[in-house]
């Protein structure tokens, strides 16, 4: 039988994620497998956890990676966090903060929503006026929105949130290791995020934090955490402690993929990291405009990782992007909701953020079009 896996082709990943993965993190896949509770590796979990922190810039204890990708990450804070009747405010303007409601809808939670237009930033004097009509236990909200490539005023809202009894929740798997999270800074009480987005590891880990108050909130708890895989209390056994006390098997060698590309963050300097993707981006924009191209998003509020950019008059969607994917092994996104068939989505993250690769972006995308 004809092995498939011989024919996968190497294809350069400019869509909304995964990234193209670092070399680097690809041996450090390939090493052998451990014990889920063997010293060593305790110890490479522990590095994990202090490496995220400083990429966080967060000094909470319970931070550590979920065996699972950035979705389980969500459903990690909103199951520990909410129980039926707790009332939610979520901040919604694309396709994740639409899955917050979904899954805050299924917890039993008193979902309250604000929304904005695809394409444009929450509005902080909208989330104010909403906070004196009503208090929330949550209050959540997507920082890059993977659907449009707005970024939201996360710093902001934090703010607003710092007067009131309220935890803020934000989504950060587009952003964490592309653009600045400060979650202390911020006063951010629960943040996750994804391994294969600006990190450029394969899917498969989700990176969560959770402060002392998040942490007092879920202890208080009246009912037992809904899931046992994603209860967070029974996975911080499993990450802290001289004694560690099993919970799942982990996926080690993926640990390991995290670990390493952490590391190359760290090698490269966490502030140039952010400066290399905003170069790229730059590139990006300029090279769409000389091609007649134009984004969705207005200046002051895109995201350098992800560029939503409007399909020309005349450009069938599906068709431009077979046709990258097929005669130039480019990979870029469609849109999602709304905005399917109107624009498409490329990624500028992590490992893939190099000008070489919107130079050759660029000349395909002139061909195609």
């Amino acid at each position: 039988m004809k092995n498939l896996l011989d024919g996968i082709e190497d294809v350069l990943l400019m869509g909304p994620g995964p990234s193209s993965v670092y070399p680097d993190v690809y041996k450090a896949l390939s090493r052998s497998t451990l014990g889920y509770l063997d010293s060593y590796f305790i110890r490479i979990m522990d590095q994990i956890k202090a490496l995220l922190q400083k990429l966080m810039r967060t000094q909470n204890e319970l931070t550590l990676a979920v065996s699972g990708t950035g979705m389980a990450g969500m459903e990690t804070c909103l199951v520990n966090l909410l129980e039926p009747k707790d009332a939610i405010l979520i901040l919604i303007n694309g396709v994740f903060g639409t899955r917050m409601r979904e899954i805050a809808t299924r917890l039993g939670a008193e979902v309250d929503v604000l929304e904005f237009e695809w394409g444009t930033p929450v509005q902080p004097d909208a989330v104010e006026k909403r906070l004196k009509e009503k208090g929330y236990k949550l209050v959540a909200m997507v920082h890059a929105e993977t659907s449009t490539g707005v970024r939201n005023p996360a710093a902001e809202i934090g703010k607003l949130l710092k007067a009131s009894d309220s935890l803020y929740l934000l989504d950060a798997v587009t952003s964490l290791g592309g653009i600045e999270v400060d979650v202390d800074g911020w006063g951010v009480d629960a943040l996750y995020s994804g391994s294969q987005k600006c990190l450029s590891c394969p899917p498969g880990l989700s990176p969560v934090t959770f402060s002392q108050n998040a942490v007092k909130a879920i202890a208080a708890r009246k009912s037992k955490t809904p899931s046992f895989y994603l209860d967070i209390d029974l996975i911080g056994k499993y990450w802290g402690g001289e004694k560690r006390a099993y919970h799942h098997t982990a996926p080690m060698n993926m640990f390991y993929g995290l670990y390493q590309a952490l590391l190359l963050v760290m090698e490269e300097g966490i502030d140039k990291v952010f400066a290399r993707h905003l170069k790229v981006h730059e590139t990006l924009v300029q090279g769409l405009e000389k091609l007649g191209l134009e984004l969705l998003v207005d200046e002051p509020f895109r995201l350098p990782m992800l560029n939503a950019v409007k399909i020309p008059e005349g450009v069938d969607d599906a068709a431009g992007r077979s046709a990258l994917r097929s005669k130039h092994t480019i990979e870029i996104g469609a849109g999602l909701g709304p905005l399917a068939g109107k624009i498409w989505r490329i990624g500028v993250m992590g490992h893939t953020a190099r000008e070489k690769n919107v130079e050759r972006l660029l000349a395909a995308l002139g061909d195609v079009l």
